[in-house]
């Protein structure tokens, strides 16, 4: 299980410390898209959706406004870290298939039943996912579907998912797509494949009220 949440940890949006949305202020260099991945675009309707998904599951998941906005402040990120899962998502995608990695159905099923025991439960495996790792409930099997991909991957380069090798393969993939970050969000990192921070003096931070609520 220790093994499966790291993998989960690195594969998916960091729900971690509290940070300020983002809004540009100046001209937008990517129209309408968050990102561009082998061409093929992540608009930020798509992001916002996906952030809306995770601030709904949120909010059903607590009794409280206390506790929806403790929420909220844990994960004040989350746009940035959202987009991230999304782009490397893909950057994981492309390497599995350029190394033969396929998963089934019934192995994303199998995969989960084991969890679900471990947890408690299907509701209580829901309730995990989210909390830690920002995965809404409609959203897990794809996400063990990936990290399915993940260890396959890793185990087809002869190591795991915390080694250079298996990143080193990322880093290939990341490459081959040339992923392209609207500025917004920072910039893509291809030999970690990660996302970056960048010094962008024409955005501004929201914070308060005004980052605590849901993207429409």
């Amino acid at each position: 299980m220790h093994r499966r949440r790291r993998t989960a940890l690195l594969l998916t949006a960091a729900i971690a410390a509290a940070a300020p949305l983002l809004t540009a202020c100046g001209n937008d260099a990517h129209p309408g898209a968050a990102a561009v991945v082998g061409g093929q675009r992540i608009t930020v309707s798509q992001l916002e959706n996906r952030v809306n998904e995770i601030r709904v599951a949120q909010r059903e998941a607590v009794p409280g406004e206390a506790q929806y906005e403790q929420a909220i402040a844990r994960t004040g990120s989350l746009t940035r870290d959202t987009l991230h899962g999304m782009v490397l998502d893909r950057v994981l995608e492309r390497a599995a298939r350029d190394a033969g990695v396929t998963v089934t159905p019934k192995e994303i099923q199998g995969m989960r039943s084991g969890l679900e025991e471990q947890a408690g439960g299907a509701e209580a495996l829901e309730s995990a996912w989210l909390q830690q790792y920002g995965i809404p409930p409609q959203r897990l099997d794809d996400n063990l579907r990936l990290q399915l991909q993940a260890q396959k991957l890793a185990q087809g380069l002869g190591t795991d998912t915390s080694r250079p090798e298996f990143w080193q393969a990322l880093s290939e993939a990341s490459k081959k797509l040339d992923v392209d970050l609207n500025p917004r969000y920072g910039t893509w990192d291809d030999e970690k494949s990660s996302r970056v921070d960048a010094e962008t003096p024409w955005v501004r931070e929201v914070t308060g009220a005004a980052a605590a609520q849901p993207v429409a």
